[in-house]
């Protein structure tokens, strides 16, 4: 039974952002993506909605089997780290190597990017009682170790490469897939022994880009439209996002984006304008583009690389991120993950000349294909300024997309602000965010006939209004507060030096009390009684003393006192002869080293000499000192000379070590600071404009593949109430596809499949040795008839062999007028079914393994023996023999009786499982 439960980016949602769902399939819980939303939206509406995800996830979070990552963005992999650190999410994880890769960057640089803004750790509140309690953080931001702790535990697999689990989700078998839109994007294919084949495909691009290839998902094998190994699935989860739009052409959004010197149509009318958005905007201005930290901006950077090249534009390509550098690092070293043009074609006036050159070395292809000449790094908007002066036409990459934090929104603050500068927009973000406050702006001023949705792409607004911003930072203390917190510091440390040296000051007092108390017991004891403990093996005694209550004379005790067992319980009693009383005696049982029930007293008694014993464990505390008072501290001139070695090694490691690699490896002391919030009014002066250039499927694309991929069960997610019904109309309208949609809400769990009953039987010996067992894949299979007979000796029910079956053959339906008239009685031959279903491309490799030729002559049809032969001769003509694939479960066999038919029809019966009733 499969059990789905969305709990982020449901069916018909207002918020279709972040993408975070479990998926039960019987015992095993899957949580499929992990997405955090934006923390910083600049909506003040109190929506319950990100609370009700967080609430869910953390209390599901430790029961979770596996995880599975399809994209490595904030939108499916954002809150991952603190799940995993926080929530004790430690189930078995697996994505590609390039999702783990660009999650890990793309967390990261969030993290580091609000932490530098705003304090996210939550605030410690005192009470009545002066106990510091912790408050519920309002932003589940990790740590930068915790972001790499998290990821680390993640498995990287290759596309196409099947893996079996073991542990709880054994039996599950997972196999990623191409998806298109990010690099390693993933369509996840899940096979369950009992609930069948399940697909995980959301967000999802059928088209070829220029770093990436197209969804595998399309990709024709025999005549087929969808790849096989994800066609006709028992349950399909898909999104339906953008089932609505239609995208315009890439043709159209490149020039509209780049900027020609030509003049092309935008539009079915005859409406023909000259668009040169980029190239006449950085004569005089700078070019603003938000995007992201790892996934989409490598789409950007290459159609930018390409338009530099062509056009010998000198204006520079900058690149505002934390970790700009390393992700393009990681890009180089994963070459054979991209796709596209980029691996096939290069760029500029010499084109054929490196063309060539790359030909005769291939490993220098990633370093010729991502190599940006024209891009620099900056790690934040101070530094750009540094180099670039706001008056100096550039374009400009910022990080995050939604401006909501980080560098692209401090940017946008003194960018707006100019005319003529413009504002790109590339991909939508999420409801509430700046940058979706600002697509709504330009989206109401465009015409009708322009709207982007509808395959077009709208125009150029000039804005002109004033924006309230509210910008978070982190500025060092100053002047009173500076001292403040100096002062502050020293007593801290001043306390903790002092407790250091109390505590320094007791250990050593009890380490010599303890050397003292042993010296002590060891000198108190005689020579004989050491030679007999070196005889005895046993080091240490325990003792039973028992002390009588009360009064007495001395005389009395001390004979009442040699009668008392030295091993007796504390509830034991003791019965004195002489006085014929009894009395309760109290022991206390005193741990003693060695032999200290041996050590005699001074004093003497009528009786004897007697026993005596330590009272108490008392330990009488004396310090060593020496002559001046003091004792030496060794260990303290050990660690100072430890101090001096290491020391003395980096100084010669500086010596020999280069200047920019010593300076890399010091740990940078960050100057006190505080955070300040300031809100401030931008007068919107620039123009916006919005190319979408998301790399997703639109909705022509989308109701196209899905009847394609025809599943037997459907699950909408990702949408919002108007994409879902327009799917849903566009499937209900085609009569094969399946009728079993479900698109649930946030929170609603929908169930597909039953319950079933298991019931315990065991099988006679008598039929298990009648019955035929044939191979199915990783099984044995076999038809079973009997009869289910109890005893009373147990309680699991035994299947028999009925009486009615004689020699395999029933013969139940024997009539008595045929038994009477002397014929033959009838026997029904055994029926029998073929489980499997038969890939001719399977079978075609089979055949041509042991001699016999085989070819495609059409949809569904396998061609064996002379005619698929390129001699053909009219004599061995009837050694032809067609195999055809009517539907599934029906395959035609057609040819003449001969070897190549006996044998063809061999290797089809070895394809099924053959079982015989």
């Amino acid at each position: 039974m499969i059990t789905f439960t969305p709990l982020s980016g449901g069916a018909k949602s207002t918020h279709t952002t972040p993408l975070c769902y479990l998926l039960q399939v019987d015992d095993v819980r899957i949580l499929l993506d992990c997405g955090s939303p934006d923390w910083n939206r600049e909506t003040d509406d109190e929506d319950s909605s990100w609370d009700t995800y967080i609430r869910s996830l953390e209390s599901l979070a430790y029961t979770v089997d596996l995880v599975l990552l399809s994209h490595g963005d904030l939108a499916h992999a954002g809150l991952i780290p603190y799940a995993y650190s926080h929530w004790n999410l430690r189930a078995p994880a697996y994505c590609t190597l390039p999702v783990q890769a660009m999650s890990r960057i793309a967390v990261a640089n969030c993290v580091e990017s609000l932490r530098s803004e705003e304090a996210v750790e939550p605030e410690i509140s005192s009470t009545e009682n002066h106990t510091s309690v912790k408050e519920r953080p309002k932003k589940f931001i990790a740590t930068l170790k915790q972001v790499h702790d998290s990821f680390d535990a993640f498995t990287a697999l290759r596309y196409s490469q099947p893996t079996h689990l073991q542990g709880k989700c054994q039996g599950l078998t997972i196999t990623p897939y191409n998806a298109g839109h990010t690099l390693g994007g993933t369509i996840w294919k899940i096979r369950s022994p009992s609930s069948g084949t399940i697909i995980y495909a959301v967000d999802l691009n059928h088209t070829r880009e220029r770093h990436l290839d197209g969804t595998v998902i399309l990709r024709p094998v025999s005549g087929s439209g969808v790849f096989e190994p994800l066609a006709r699935p028992d349950l399909l989860i898909t999104d339906a996002e953008r089932a609505t739009l239609i995208s315009s052409r890439r043709k159209d959004r490149d020039l509209f984006f780049l900027g020609t010197h030509f003049q092309f149509t935008i539009s079915i009318s005859t409406d023909i304008r000259s668009l040169d958005l980029i190239t006449n905007t950085l004569r005089t201005n700078s070019l603003l583009i938000p995007c992201d930290a790892s996934t989409r901006v490598l789409e950007l950077l290459v159609l930018l690389d390409q338009h530099w090249s062509y056009s010998k534009l000198k204006v520079p390509i900058c690149l505002i991120s934390n970790n700009g550098e390393e992700m393009l690092t990681f890009v180089r070293s994963m070459m054979e993950w991209l796709g596209g043009t980029i691996t096939k074609e290069d760029i500029g006036e010499d084109g054929k000349k490196r063309k060539r050159q790359i030909a005769e070395d291939e490993q220098n292809l990633g370093a010729m294909a991502l190599r940006f000449p024209y891009l620099e790094f900056f790690s934040s908007p101070p530094a750009l300024t540094a180099i670039y002066p706001s008056s100096k036409p550039k374009l400009i990459l910022a990080v995050p997309a939604s401006l909501s934090h980080g560098s692209s929104r401090a940017l946008f603050a003194d960018f707006a602000s100019v005319p003529g500068n413009v504002v790109l927009l590339t991909s939508r973000s999420e409801e509430g965010t700046l940058s979706d406050i600002l697509i709504k702006k330009w989206h109401e001023k465009q015409s009708e006939e322009e709207r982007w949705e509808k395959d077009r792409l709208g125009h150029p607004i000039d804005l002109d209004e004033p924006l309230l911003m509210t910008l978070n930072s982190k500025v060092p203390l100053q002047g009173a507060e500076l001292e403040a917190y100096l002062q502050n510091e020293r007593l801290n440390k001043e306390r903790e030096a002092a407790q250091q040296a109390a505590m320094a000051r007791t250990q050593m007092m009890l380490e010599a009390d303890e050397d003292d108390s042993d010296s002590d017991d060891s000198d108190s004891r005689t020579d004989d009684e050491m030679y007999k403990d070196l005889d005895d093996p046993a080091e240490d005694q325990q003792f039973s003393l028992a002390i009588e209550p009360g009064g007495g004379d001395d005389h009395h005790r001390q004979g009442k006192r040699s009668k008392v067992d030295l091993s007796m319980n504390r509830s034991e009693w003791l019965f004195d002869q002489e006085e014929a009383i009894t009395k309760q005696l109290l022991s206390y049982d005193i741990f003693l080293k060695g032999k200290m029930s041996r050590t005699t007293s001074f004093f003497k008694t009528a009786a004897g000499q007697a026993q005596r014993f330590r009272m108490f464990p008392f330990i009488e505390r004396k310090r060593r000192v020496d002559e001046y008072g003091e004792t030496v501290d060794v260990s303290m001139w050990l660690r100072k000379g430890k101090a001096l070695e290491d020391a003395g090694m980096e100084d010669t490691m500086d010596s020999k070590t280069p200047k920019s690699f010593t300076e890399e490896t010091k740990m940078v002391v960050e100057p006190p600071s505080k955070y300040v919030s300031h809100v401030i009014e931008v007068h919107l002066s620039c123009k916006l404009c919005f190319i979408d250039m998301e790399g997703l499927n639109d909705g022509r694309a989308l109701k196209t593949i899905v009847p394609q991929v025809n599943p037997r069960k459907m699950i909408i997610v990702h949408a919002s109430s108007e994409a879902t019904d327009s799917l849903l109309e566009s499937c209900k309208a085609i009569k094969a596809m399946t009728k079993e949609i479900y698109s649930p809400a946030v929170g609603e769990s929908c169930q597909i499949g039953q319950h079933t009953n298991s019931f315990s039987i065991s099988l006679s010996d008598e039929l298990l040795s009648s019955i035929r067992m044939s191979r199915f894949e990783d099984n044995e299979v076999g038809f079973v008839v009997g009869r289910v007979v109890t005893h009373n000796s147990s309680s699991i029910p035994t299947l028999g062999v009925p009486p009615a079956i004689h020699h395999g053959i029933p013969n139940t339906d024997v009539r008595d007028d045929v038994r009477s008239a002397g014929l033959r009685p009838v026997a029904h031959l055994p029926r029998s079914t073929m489980i499997g279903d038969l890939k001719l491309t399977v079978l075609k490799t089979r055949l041509m393994t042991i001699g016999i030729p085989a070819e495609f002559a059409g949809e569904g049809v396998l061609v064996c023996g002379a005619a698929a032969s390129k001699e053909i001769q009219n004599d061995n003509i009837t050694d032809t023999v067609a195999v055809r694939k009517l539907g599934r479960g029906k395959v035609i066999i057609e040819g003449t009786i001969s070897k190549v038919y006996y044998a063809v029809r061999k290797e089809v019966y070895d394809l099924h499982a053959l079982i015989a009733a």
